[in-house]
């Protein structure tokens, strides 16, 4: 006799992720080649991280044709994992971390809030209008079960 294998529920919420960048000179830009050429690698490793469920990208395989709040300097990225560990994970990952050191090469320091997270009904995939909500949401009032910060999360409601 065979045992019937324990039903895994999905998840009423999974975490969406809204990440933007002021580019210090065009993607096309030499001072930018390293960036360009780091976006295919980088966002292979997340399409098979663990948790991962969904990223914005345009049929080129990436986010960087899409415009956020109506500025062609602001590139976006944007994706829906299962939880905040497994989007810490991803981010803190060395291949990710690689990347990341370099970030002020390539991008102007932030002078507000350029992430948010937030949760969605599993399934859903948020548009950029949404993100641009959610941020502007966090820089007018902090973090909250709205919207908030990898520092200081929120659990599902």
């Amino acid at each position: 006799m065979t045992q019937a294998s324990p039903r895994q529920e999905t998840p009423a919420f999974e975490l969406a992720q809204v990440n933007i960048s002021r580019l210090l000179a065009p993607l096309d830009s030499p001072e930018l080649k390293d960036f360009v050429d780091a976006l295919d690698p980088v966002n292979a490793l997340a399409d098979t991280a663990p948790g991962f469920r969904w990223r914005l990208q345009s049929e080129e395989g990436n986010a960087t044709a899409l415009r956020v709040f109506d500025d062609d300097w602001l590139i976006v990225n944007m994706s829906v994992w299962e939880a905040p560990e497994a989007l810490l994970a991803f981010v803190y990952d060395d291949a990710h971390r690689a990347v990341l050191r370099d970030r002020r090469k390539w991008f102007h320091h932030p002078s507000e809030a350029m992430t948010a997270l937030w949760w969605v009904p599993s399934g859903h995939r948020p548009s950029v209008q949404e993100a641009e909500e959610r941020l502007t949401h966090l820089r007018a009032h902090g973090p909250s079960s709205h919207v908030f910060t990898l520092k200081q999360t929120y659990a599902a409601v």
